[in-house]
Formats: C-alpha cells, structure tokens, sequence
C-alpha cells in the first residue's frame, strides 16, 4: 500500500471539496480508494483572493480503519481502595476514560449537577439572579469549557492532543475537528458529548456521582489515607479509604485550595491574567478580517496582543458570534466568561481583553493571594452593577476617557444577568486600566476597528486560569510532599484550555496506572 501525503493544496471560495479527488488522482495516476483530509485552514492574507488550505492523505488501495482507542494494557495488579477522581470537567473525564481502559474503574465526584440539570440552574441565576454556588458556569457537569466555545486549538505540543480529538470524535464531536486548523465543538454539541461520555463510563463500570464534593483529605505521614465527600444537597458526609486522588478541580475551586492549604500541600502563586470582555458586532470583525467576502466564510476570529502599555495585553477566548456569560461561583461576584453555540451565528463577537498580572501585584505572601486578588475585583464589580449580579459595562470610547457611559450604541451587551453602566477602569487596578486602554489603541492599529468607540467592554474577566499551582513531582505526577495525590489539569496549574486540559487527565491516568503496577498496591 503506498500511502501518499500531499500539502498545500489551495481551493478558491466557493470550489467544492471533491476537487481534492482530482487533485489525488493525478497524483497517484488512478482514483484514490482512500483519501482524507488531515489539516484545514484559511488563507486571508489577500483579500481579493482568499482561499483554503489542505493537506491531505490519500491512497490507491484502501486502508484498514484507525484504532479508534488505545489498546488496553494488562493488568496485573488493582488498587486496594477507590481510585478517586476529583472534578468531571475535560481533565477529570479523559482521567477517568483512561483508567478505565487500563483496566480501573475510578469513582469520579463532581460537586456540580448533571449538565442538563446544570443548564437549568443557569437560566434560572439570569433570570432571577439567585446564584447555585455549586451549579454554574463554573461548576458543574464538563467543567467551566462546557459553556464556552468548546475550542479546542493549543500552543501545546502534546503527542497526546491528536488522542483527544479523537477521543471527542468517538464521543459525537463533528469530524472536522480532526483537521480543522482552530477546532471548535461549541458549547451546544459538547453538552451531548459529555453526557455521552458519562454514558460510557458507568455502562463500563465506573461510577459517578453528582452533587459531590470533596471536603477534607486524610494524610497520615505524608501519604494520602483517605478522603471527606459531601452531598451538598443533603449535607450528609461520608469518609471513603482511597489508594490515589486525583485533583482535577478547575481553577474556580477555591474552597478546596484552602482545604488543600490547612491540609499542608504543597502550592504556590501563579501568574494569570485580568481584564474585560469586548465585544464587538460579528459582521464587523468579519469584514475586518476577509472584507466583502466575509459572507460567504465561517464567522471571523482573531487573536491580538500587545506591548504598548506597561505590561502585555492580548485578547483570549475569542467567541465569534457569541455570547457573554454570567460566570460567577461565590456570592457578591460579578465574573465574565464567553460562550458560542457550533455555528457561531449570535450578532455580537466577544474576547477577553486582558493583562497579565503576577504576586508583585498581590501585595500577600500567601499561596492564595491570587485567589483574594480576583475576589476583590469580582466584588468590585458586583457592587458598580449595584449588588444584583448585573454586570458594569462601558462603551471603548467612554473607558479611554475615564468616564461613565450612558447609553449604548451600534453594540448591545449578551450578558444575560443585566448590566449597569460603571466606569470600569475604577473597578480594576490602575496598572491593568492603563495596559488595557494603550492596547486598544494599539490594537485598533492591527485590526480595524477593534477600538471602535461603541464597541462595548464588561467587567470583570477573573477567571483566565488557575491562580495557583499545586506542586507535583515531574516522574511520577504525584504531590511534592504527599505520596497518592495526583494534582491534575487547569485547576493544578498544569493546563489552560480544554485540549491541554483533556490531555493532562490523560497524562496523569497513566502515571496513576504505573504507580499501582509498580507498588503492587
């Protein structure tokens, strides 16, 4: 079989994919039996000529069909006690998928709901403005990427990326997301495909439960023993004996931080960053982006940094055709996320506008400073949307001014809870108003009209990533200073994204499968 690899293949708007048998055809000197696209991208450097990019695979004879999952190790040993997995956001699912297939049933706990149940609790906190601290946007079934965009592109390098795309594949995610050059499930399909992967972890043998968290670890020298689970609908505590825990928490756990700080594990502060959300009107980034021929493209994305003021800015999370979403987890917080459904169809595109912070802005020694630092900001902001959960907003060209809007104009606000005009730049620390002001100004240099006077800014983005990490060693993935605990995923401070996210509960399931095969335990 001689399997041939062909790249850059450009095709014009409008020119049907079929064109790539052709393409392959002459190549190999007959009709391909097999062929597959192996990576998609969009080439907008010229306007007047855009056009989209292919590699391709292809082949005269067929090939036999792909593992679609790793094979199973044998096992030759099985954990005394649970294998505890903490958090089913994409790190703690894929964890549990992968013991699984090396042959552990794991008890994966989730404090949230279900993701339909959890959906509801949404809808009710915007309309009514009552907030589940356990059932959010933060917390719940699929983590906090469930109500995101569901993008799965990474600046990591992973062998084990390829796995997780596949591993969406196989649980209901659009093919596509195999060679698309920026992934994206949405957050409508990846509700179906959580569900489904819950689906096939119980009917496989491992076990799940809602509306569970975990509220104390017992260490007994230096070695985890056991842990503390909650229901937090009944109140009723139960102490479970566990061979390893697994923390895959997300980076909103913050009462499970100070429980883990008390307990005497091993964290530190981590640099993350702070800022808005800007949106603008979607058709306008897309004419932007591609000029006339945006109509007849995929929604337009971006990605912007800059250097202008005294500490980087760049735009994260961008959701075209999206929408701004209530994110909060703690009461008395206003917290901004961005949401987009697969076809990227809403009015309004939305990003992050953010700048980097670190502990010279903490002014506190403590390894949660950075946890008390987003308190502050997202309190802050609860009380300029007037202590109801409505969010401060303000027009770009009022923020560059320093002053209070009063009205919208061409651009109105998705964020569901309500909002209140605030000056935004009082909410958040003099050096991040500063930064973010220099940036859009430079950034509107970049991309036209990114600094247009109506596009509309909402406070407060907290919640970029961990604000700690919890230390582990680099062989076996296991706490510094207590053997059986495996922290894992954004949460720890070792991922940022959903794929390198999905990939970490990969990585640490197998370091958890070479512990037990090595100790006999």
């Amino acid at each position: 079989m001689r399997l041939l690899t062909i790249s850059d293949i450009k095709l014009s708007l409008g020119k049907d994919e079929s064109a790539l048998y052709t393409i392959a055809a002459k190549r190999l000197g007959t009709k391909p039996a097999y062929l597959k696209i192996r990576k998609k991208s969009l080439d907008a450097r010229d306007k007047e000529n855009i056009r989209f990019v292919y590699t391709i695979e292809c082949s005269a004879t067929p090939i036999a069909k792909e593992q679609e999952t790793p094979e199973r190790l044998p096992v030759r040993c099985t954990p005394k006690q649970t294998v505890l997995v903490v958090g089913s956001g994409p790190a703690g699912l894929f964890c549990a998928l992968r013991l699984l297939e090396r042959g552990i049933a794991p008890l994966l706990i989730e404090r949230g709901a279900p993701v339909d149940e959890r959906e509801r609790a949404i809808s009710v906190f915007c309309d009514t403005r009552v907030l589940d601290v356990e059932s959010n946007v933060q917390f719940g079934e699929g983590g906090a990427g469930t109500f995101s965009d569901g993008k799965l592109n990474t600046q990591t390098h992973s062998g084990l990326n390829a796995q997780v795309l596949e591993t969406f594949v196989r649980f209901g995610a659009p093919e596509e997301i195999l060679w698309l050059s920026k992934p994206h499930i949405g957050s409508d399909h990846l509700k179906s495909v959580v569900k489904n992967m819950r689906e096939y972890l119980l009917k496989k043998g491992a076990r799940v439960l809602f509306h569970t968290r975990l509220d104390d670890l017992d260490i007994q020298n230096g070695t985890l023993c056991g842990a503390t689970l909650k229901n937090v609908k009944t109140g009723e505590s139960e102490k479970i004996p566990v061979s390893a825990v697994i923390l895959a928490v997300g980076h909103s756990a913050r009462d499970t931080f100070e429980r883990l700080l008390a307990r005497g594990v091993c964290m530190q502060q981590k640099d993350f960053a702070v800022g808005v959300r800007i949106e603008h009107l979607q058709a306008k980034i897309g004419f932007a982006q591609y000029g006339k021929a945006y109509t007849k493209l995929p929604s337009a994305d971006y990605k912007l940094v800059s250097h202008a003021g005294e500490r980087a800015a760049f735009t994260f999370c961008m959701c075209p055709g999206g929408y701004v979403m209530p994110a909060a987890s703690e009461l008395g917080g206003v917290v901004t996320n961005g949401m987009s459904n697969y076809a990227r169809d809403g009015e309004n595109a939305n990003a992050a506008l953010i700048a980097q912070v670190s502990a010279a802005d903490f002014a506190n020694d403590t390894p949660l400073a950075g946890v008390y630092f987003q308190r502050k900001l997202e309190q802050a902001a609860y009380r300029a949307g007037g202590n109801t959960y409505a969010a401060p907003v303000q027009r770009v060209e009022d923020f560059l001014r320093g002053k209070c809007s009063s009205a919208f104009g061409e651009v109105l606000p998705t964020y569901a809870a309500g909002t209140a005009f605030a000056d935004i730049g009082e909410i958040l620390p003099k050096g991040v108003t500063q930064t973010l002001q220099a940036a859009l100004t430079d950034m509107g240099k970049k991309l036209k009209g990114f600094d247009h006077p109506d596009a509309l800014l909402t406070g407060v983005e907290t919640r970029t990533s961990s604000p700690v990490r919890i230390l582990r060693t680099q062989d076996s993935l296991q706490s510094v200073n207590v053997a059986r605990l495996f922290p894992c995923g954004e949460g720890a401070g070792y991922a940022g994204g959903i794929t390198s996210s999905a990939a970490d509960g990969l990585r640490v399931a197998d370091a958890v499968y070479r512990f037990f095969m090595q100790s006999h335990t």
